[in-house]
Formats: structure tokens, C-alpha cells, sequence
């Protein structure tokens, strides 16, 4: 029987593929950049068809011409939790509307707050209603746009729609159900019927299953478009950060796994369930187990804005630039909110805030407290987590981020902890294709899939220096608050008044 397993997941930037054997061997690689699109403020979307689906089969038409021998099964994870309806045909009817950095469905958390209960929300879901929560995006959905909203009839996330295209299945695992606050009960592991009909009447919910379950197989009317042959078993995947988790091993309680990506993400693993109000509670990745997830509305992101503002083709270069930058970048300090935040402040129009600066500041100082401000926040969602019950004993660092060894440095100095890192940093697509294999019925060691192969120490000798910089960051954002605030308040009406159509000088024919 083969033991080639085929893994691939949709990201923010780019869509990544893997062909690997059930002992964790990666036979070959294959990845497709993509953009996001921002037609508003707050708005962050991509084309299910031109992005999801056209990466998908590209990366799967590349890997399965290189495979030496068939496929066993697929497992595919992405982006999430986000929402792109569907109509009656399973066609989709508007651009899918991303996770917590996008951020239009505001008023409709706070009138479901209202309706709902904000302490009976987080008591029955695990989370409070913020960006992230897929219920007021179909709240919005069905508020501003009504002709879409008449036409959908289900809806999917990236991991979702790819299983439906495969096999035809109408599902949505467990996790990313846990992720559509306040229609699903992560403690009885099923959909809050009233709840969900008073935000979505008359949608069709998807069956509920777990990550690694064998779902369907796929049809022949694909196999053709990916490569992959039909009849080959599909699980039902995932969202993208916990398949990553999974695939290096994090999944004891006291786990913690740290995405650097185009966002900096967490996930922790739990005794049991906890709840913040600070932070998203969730099922995890198998029955019976449970997490804290934590997400900064930026990181990877603000490096990229960096490289693209000063001209730069490399970041080699601007690493090397920060690497000469002392701790504290010569007394530059930076809140990385470039697109509001998510955990732990929840906080859709906290902005961005550069402060110190002096004519002697070069860019690789800048460069280097951007990387510091994202360090400063995962400690302080770390903090969030402890205060509500997790007792984090272990880090394990994945992500592109995690490449050149200055950004994980940073991290470990300023937590004073130790980080792991993992043979593997290709992400997500690893964790499908080991999801893919317990489905069928394999049985990986976890902890081989992708060992340790390094580990970064923290430095004592800049730990105070840290230490009072993060005191810094901590107060620069309430006594910047309200500035933030009311220049959030002029984007929005300026992208209005310039958004308007002109007015054309004269009427008639060309």
C-alpha cells in the first residue's frame, strides 16, 4: 500500500503544498504567492475560485506529476475562520470575507453582544464576539447585502470549500465550528440551533466533523484539474494554525505554538476548557482536547510594508540593518496595531504608533523595533493566557519568521524563555498530510513527525533592557488610544468622500 500522503493549505500570502511519507519524509514542495484584497477599510477578502481553488489545483497538478508512487489520501487546511457564501449550486456568490483582520461586521458584534449577552456568550462559546467570529459576519452579510444574503444557501471556509470541490461533501470540522461564535457549543460539540437561526434564518449548516476524519473521496470530474486520482480518501482538514500545531507536535497541555507569518498567531493547549474575554477559547484539532488561541492583526506584514516603503528587494539586507541595531533600536519603540488588533485588546481601530524617532535613527533601527513591537505583543498574550488559566511550559516557533534566527531571538529575550524549533518550517500542509495519514488509518509518532532540530536560548545579559521597553509598550497604547481613535474615524470618512464616483463633466455620446 503507499505511504505517500499529499497536504496542502491556503494561507493569507501564498498556498504551500507537500507529498510526504507516513514517517514524515518530504518528498518534494511546491507553493503559489497570492494577495489579499482590500476594496474598503477593514475589508480583507480573497476570490475563493482565482485564489483557493486555482492554487489548489496548481500545486496539486506540480506535486502529483512528481510523485514516484500514488497518493494515499489528502488533507487540506487554510486560512480561518472566514466566510464565503454559496448559493443553491455551491457557487460562490461574493469574494470570501477573511478572519479577524477583517473587521467590518463591528455594529453587528455589538448588537449581538446586546441581543446575546456578552457574559452568556463566553460562557456557552469559549469566546467573546469579535472580528474573528464568523456569526456576525452573516450577520453583516445579511444587513448590507441582501441580494447575496437571498441567494446563499451555505456557506465554507478555505479548508471547507477545498473538501466540497474534492469530494462534493457539505461539511465544516469541529474546530472551525468553534470559531463560528455564538452558533456553536464547543462543550456539546454541536450547533446552538436558536442562535444560529436568529443570526442566519433558513442557511444550511454544514455536518460537523473532526480534522482527521475521512470525509469523502475524490470525484472523478476533478481528478482531471488537480492531478490527484479519484477515489483517493479526503479528510475534512482544518484551519491552517492547528494543523500547523499538529504537525510539530503540540499537543500536550502547556504546548504553545508561535506562527510568524503574515500575522503572529498562538495556539496553547489546555487542561480543560477555560474562557477569556481577552482571548478566543476553542476546541482543538481531536475530540476531548482544548486550546487558547491568540492572533496580532499584524507581523510578517509590517516587515513586508517596511521592505516595500524603503525600496528594498531583500531582506537580507534590513535584517543585517537590524542586527547592528542594539536592543531597543537605539530607543525607537513601535505598536505594530498597522491593522487594529485582535488579542488581547480587541481593538479594530487601534492604529499603528512609531515614537522616539531622531534624525540619527537609520531604517534598520526602524526595521528592528518592528520585530521588537511583535515580540512585546506575544508576551503580552502570553500574560493574557496565564491570567486566564494557561500554564504555557513549552514554545515551539514555526512560520517563514522563524528563518535568520535575529526575529526568534528577539522573541525568546524578551519572554525570557526558551523557543523550539522544528526540522520542518514548510507549515500548515505538513499537519494536513498528517492528518490525512491518521485518517486512513496510520499511526504517526507526532513527536517524529517533525523533531526539534534547534533551540533558542534567551540572553540575560539584554533581558533588563527588554524588560523595561516592554513597560514602554505597555503604556504607550491607552495614552494613544484615543488619537488612534479619532485618525481611525478620518480614514474611514476620507475613503468615503474619495470613494465617491465623479461627477462627468457633460453628458451624451463618446
Amino acid at each position: 500500500m503507499s505511504s505517500l500522503l499529499l497536504g496542502v493549505d491556503i494561507g493569507t500570502a501564498s498556498s504551500k503544498g507537500v507529498l510526504v511519507r507516513d514517517d514524515g519524509t518530504v518528498v518534494a514542495t511546491a507553493s503559489r504567492p497570492h494577495e489579499v484584497s482590500m476594496p474598503h477599510p477593514g475589508w480583507v477578502e480573497h476570490d475563493a475560485q482565482a485564489v483557493w481553488w486555482a492554487d489548489f489545483a496548481a500545486i496539486t497538478q506540480e506535486l502529483t506529476a512528481a510523485a514516484p508512487e500514488p497518493i494515499a489520501a489528502v488533507g487540506v487546511s487554510g486560512i480561518g475562520p472566514c466566510l464565503l457564501p454559496v448559493d443553491s449550486e455551491d457557487l460562490p456568490l461574493r469574494p470570501a470575507i477573511l478572519y479577524g483582520i477583517d473587521t467590518r461586521a463591528q455594529a453587528e458584534i455589538e448588537e449581538l453582544t446586546q441581543v446575546l449577552g456578552g457574559q452568556t456568550i463566553l460562557e456557552r462559546c469559549g469566546s467573546v464576539l469579535t472580528s474573528q467570529a464568523v456569526g456576525p459576519k452573516l450577520a453583516w452579510l445579511r444587513a448590507n447585502e441582501p441580494g447575496t444574503w437571498a441567494a446563499t444557501r451555505r456557506f465554507l471556509m478555505a479548508s471547507s470549500f477545498l473538501v466540497h470541490r474534492l469530494t462534493g461533501c457539505y461539511i465544516l470540522d469541529h474546530h472551525s465550528a468553534s470559531q463560528c461564535t455564538p452558533m456553536y457549543d464547543p462543550v456539546q460539540h454541536r450547533w446552538i440551533e436558536g442562535w444560529s437561526e436568529l443570526i442566519a434564518p433558513g442557511l444550511e449548516l454544514p455536518e460537523l466533523r473532526w480534522p482527521s476524519d475521512v470525509v469523502g473521496e475524490v470525484q472523478a470530474a476533478v481528478a482531471d484539474q488537480t492531478g490527484i486520482p479519484a477515489g483517493t480518501p479526503v479528510v475534512a482538514g482544518t484551519i491552517d494554525a492547528w494543523a500547523e500545531a499538529t504537525s510539530v507536535g503540540v499537543t500536550a497541555p502547556g504546548d504553545v505554538m508561535l506562527m510568524y507569518g503574515t500575522t503572529m498567531f498562538l495556539v496553547e493547549v489546555l487542561d480543560r476548557p477555560r474562557r477569556s474575554p481577552y482571548l478566543w477559547g476553542t476546541v482543538g484539532t481531536f475530540p476531548g482536547t482544548h486550546n487558547f488561541a491568540a492572533g496580532m492583526a499584524t507581523s510578517g506584514a509590517i516587515t513586508e510594508w517596511i521592505r516595500k516603503l524603503t525600496g528594498e528587494s531583500s531582506f537580507d539586507r534590513l535584517v543585517a540593518e537590524a542586527h547592528r541595531s542594539p536592543p531597543g533600536a537605539h530607543g525607537v519603540l513601535m505598536l505594530p496595531y498597522f491593522a487594529g488588533e485582535r488579542t488581547p485588546l480587541f481593538d479594530p481601530d487601534a492604529r499603528g504608533v512609531l515614537i522616539g524617532l531622531t534624525l540619527r535613527h537609520n531604517r534598520g533601527d526602524i526595521y528592528r523595533a518592528a520585530l521588537e513591537a511583535t515580540a512585546y505583543g506575544v508576551r503580552h498574550n502570553l500574560e493574557a493566557m496565564r491570567d486566564a488559566g494557561g500554564q504555557y511550559q513549552r514554545l515551539v516557533a514555526v512560520g517563514g519568521g522563524t528563518k535568520g534566527g535575529l526575529w526568534t531571538q528577539i522573541v525568546s529575550d524578551v519572554l525570557h524563555a526558551s523557543q523550539e524549533l522544528p526540522r520542518q518550517t514548510i507549515g500548515a500542509c505538513l499537519g494536513d498530510a498528517l492528518l490525512a495519514a491518521i485518517g486512513i488509518g496510520q499511526s504517526p509518532d507526532m513527536q517524529q513527525w517533525n523533531p526539534i532540530e534547534t533551540t533558542v536560548q534567551p540572553r540575560s545579559t539584554v533581558a533588563a533592557a527588554y524588560d523595561r521597553y516592554y513597560d514602554l509598550y505597555r503604556q504607550l497604547y491607552p495614552r494613544t488610544q484615543q488619537i488612534a481613535h479619532a485618525l481611525a474615524r478620518d480614514q474611514r470618512l476620507e475613503h468615503v468622500t474619495t470613494s465617491k464616483p465623479s461627477i462627468p463633466s457633460h453628458t451624451g455620446g463618446n
